[in-house]
């Protein structure tokens, strides 16, 4: 593109601008997105509207393209970085309007595994989509998950495992959660390469998530499920 042909965000109207971040998230393009933000925080958009249809529309789209095989891992790691630092200035913002939340997730991978590319990427597009993710890192024993649970009381508890040693300590927190008796009170969400869905089954998990695009359409389907059946027993 030439300088002649460069886009001035600001001189575009709302929704020319809200396409524009769409092309952008999806190129990477981080400062891009921050200027973006920051111009639609300038015309009194509120901090929701904008991860909502200017954040989470164009990391929608980012899910549905790598789904579908047309974007790959690094795209879409780019993509996320990029949404990140929009959601680095509306955070706060958000927080103080106490803007509602899709979600929370607690997620890590699990003990004796220190793979984290695939986990990163889900907890990128979980926040992408509008969850609150708490990530825990890297090789995490039982207890660093019940802890977690306890304080911070998410909707979704997310276990990643790349290696075949490693995928059946999946079991053990799952196991020890029902022998707490708190099973129920989490979707126990389950992701990896040497994963398929008999293994999540076998475990006891809700649910097993081939890729992070997967992930999100799970939680969101399981959130508003277990939001209705919460409103049912009101």
């Amino acid at each position: 593109m030439s300088d002649e042909d460069e886009i001035i965000l600001s001189e575009l109207d709302d929704e020319e601008l809200v396409q524009q971040m769409f092309d952008d998230l999806y190129d990477g393009l981080k400062e891009e997105i921050e200027e973006g933000v920051n111009i639609l925080l300038d015309r009194d958009w509120e901090p929701y509207r904008i991860l909502t249809e200017a954040l989470v529309g164009g990391m929608t789209i980012v899910g549905k393209d790598f789904r579908d095989g047309i974007l790959f891992v690094p795209e879409v790691l780019l993509a996320a970085n990029a949404m990140k630092g929009g959601m680095a200035i509306l955070k706060p913002l958000l927080i103080e309007t106490g803007a509602p939340r899709v979600g929370k997730m607690v997620i890590g991978t699990v003990k004796g595994d220190i793979h984290d590319i695939g986990k990163n990427l889900v907890s990128m597009m979980m926040e992408g989509a509008g969850f609150e993710v708490v990530d825990l890192g890297i090789n995490n024993a039982v207890e660093n998950y019940l802890e977690a649970l306890e304080a911070e009381q998410p909707d979704i508890l997310g276990m990643s495992a790349l290696l075949t040693t490693t995928m059946p300590y999946m079991k053990v927190v799952i196991d020890t959660m029902i022998e707490q008796g708190i099973r129920e009170d989490y979707i126990v969400l389950v992701g990896g390469a040497p994963l398929n869905e008999e293994f999540g089954k076998a475990i006891g998990a809700d649910a097993y998530c081939r890729d992070a695009a997967v992930a999100v359409e799970t939680a969101k389907d399981y959130v508003a499920r277990k939001h209705n059946r919460m409103a049912a027993g009101a």
